[in-house]
């Protein structure tokens, strides 16, 4: 295992929280954007979007060291794989002065969860603290070890 492995992959992790981040703040952006995509003649609301993330170690060398025997057992850090939207259901509301209601009056709301959207927050967050603890500690015991040299 290399000397930087460690801080490669906290700071891939550290790459997908900060993208995990910023997918939920465009999601709270857009809470009550009835006008997200123009599809098929009309207006749809703003669908949630998630990030999907997958271990990295899928690369060929991964594949080739594993059969060499020179595979560490360890993975490789962490990759996002997509940002897809969330199928679930829009919100419906009766609001038949809004611009966007529908001939009875309903007018559908993005499928966004301001209490999901929080929680997915907060946890983004504990993982981009952790993973930065751990950069840390790598880089501490590096600088520890470089003082045995003197």
């Amino acid at each position: 295992m290399s000397m930087f492995k460690s801080m490669n992959i906290s700071s891939s992790a550290l790459t997908a929280q900060r993208l995990r981040m910023d997918v939920i703040s465009s999601n709270m952006a857009n809470v009550d954007s009835t006008r997200g995509e123009y599809r098929n003649g009309q207006w749809e609301p703003y669908r949630r979007k998630l990030v999907e993330t997958a271990p990295k170690e899928n690369s060929f060398q991964s594949y080739l060291q594993k059969a060499s025997g020179n595979g560490s057992g360890f993975g490789s850090g962490v990759k996002v794989t997509r940002i897809k939207e969330d199928d679930a259901p829009f919100r419906v509301m009766f609001d038949p002065e809004h611009p966007d209601a529908n001939e009875d009056g309903y007018v559908e709301l993005p499928n966004v969860d301001p209490l999901k959207e929080m929680v997915d927050l907060m946890s983004a967050s504990r993982s981009y603290e952790a993973n930065v603890t751990v950069f840390n500690a790598s880089k501490g015991i590096m600088m520890k070890t470089l003082e045995l040299g003197k």
